[in-house]
């Protein structure tokens, strides 16, 4: 008893404070990562699961993974939908936040109306990209045919050559919101004084961008490209809705390619192997992006 009330002593408030939290991840989060990592160790299909047999066969699913070929094109194909998305929506977004941080009077109700793409549920832009690049009714392919660019409609989303492409603008939109905002909170923090000095010495634009704007936003940069890759690398509902991973597994992606082993093929254990990639991928870039700050403070 009196070690209980130690524990709860005024000096472990904090600790207190931050229990219910931990209790929550370790419930919610702890517990699905560990069942899913056992799950793979298993052999569990729809036809044994009914018989309760979950065989022990270590890591075979993960052995007959990397064997798979529509594995290794989903693993390709996320690996460049992740690396398109990061760099269009950057540059995108790092251009917008730089045209936004000049002081002009409609600043702050564009910041707000470029908030809309992120604030839409990510199933209904889905729907609004693959009705604007359908075949036969699609807005793009209606104005393409209007100034003679094309003279017959494109399959955008049926064809294997387009598909990804159009899900890559389609995720490109979405993600601009969150770049730009992030970019221009980093560049209110910048003081103003250091371009007037620098303006006085003779820099000019380039100059002040390259040796002052980037130097000072580099954590917020760096924040920005690990959290766009963590968000983009697991997107599974943008792509699930426009195209199901076609056509010929063209856009599969880890979380996609997860989601049919486990519900449309039943093969719940290598389903949970697919997820389990996708998992220690992300973690190694949370390590690797840790390092980088750390790394950072420390200098």
């Amino acid at each position: 008893m009196s070690g209980i009330k130690r524990f709860f002593r005024h000096e472990n408030a904090g600790l207190l404070f931050s229990l219910p939290a931990c209790i929550y991840m370790l419930i919610f989060v702890g517990y699905p990562i560990v069942s899913n990592i056992v799950l793979s160790l298993q052999d569990v299909t729809v036809a044994n699961l009914s018989r309760g047999e979950k065989h022990f066969i270590g890591i075979q699913n993960y052995m007959k993974l990397f064997q798979d070929d529509v594995f290794l094109k989903s693993l390709g194909n996320t690996l460049v939908f992740t690396i398109s998305c990061l760099i269009f929506q950057f540059l995108i977004g790092f251009a917008l936040a730089l045209f936004l941080n000049r002081p002009f009077r409609t600043a702050r109700p564009v910041r707000g109306f470029l908030m809309i793409p992120w604030m839409i549920p990510m199933t209904v832009t889905a729907l609004i990209f693959k009705l604007l690049f359908a075949t036969d009714i699609g807005v793009v392919n209606y104005l393409l045919r209007s100034v003679h660019l094309i003279s017959e409609n494109i399959d955008w989303l049926t064809s294997s050559k387009t598909a990804m492409l159009v899900v890559i603008i389609a995720n490109v939109w979405i993600g601009i919101p969150f770049n730009t905002i992030l970019l221009s909170t980093g560049l209110t923090t910048i003081p103003q004084e250091l371009y007037e000095s620098a303006a006085i010495d003779g820099a000019n634009a380039r100059q002040s961008f390259f040796r002052i704007t980037l130097p000072l936003l580099r954590s917020t940069i760096e924040s920005v490209l690990v959290l766009g890759f963590i968000y983009t690398f697991k997107v599974y509902d943008l792509v699930y809705v426009m195209t199901s991973g076609g056509p010929v597994n063209s856009t599969h992606l880890l979380s996609t390619y997860s989601y049919k082993q486990s519900f449309e093929l039943f093969n719940y254990s290598m389903g949970s192997s697919v997820a389990n990639v996708l998992l220690l991928i992300l973690l190694m870039v949370g390590i690797i992006y840790l390092k980088i700050t750390m790394q950072g403070e420390e200098d």
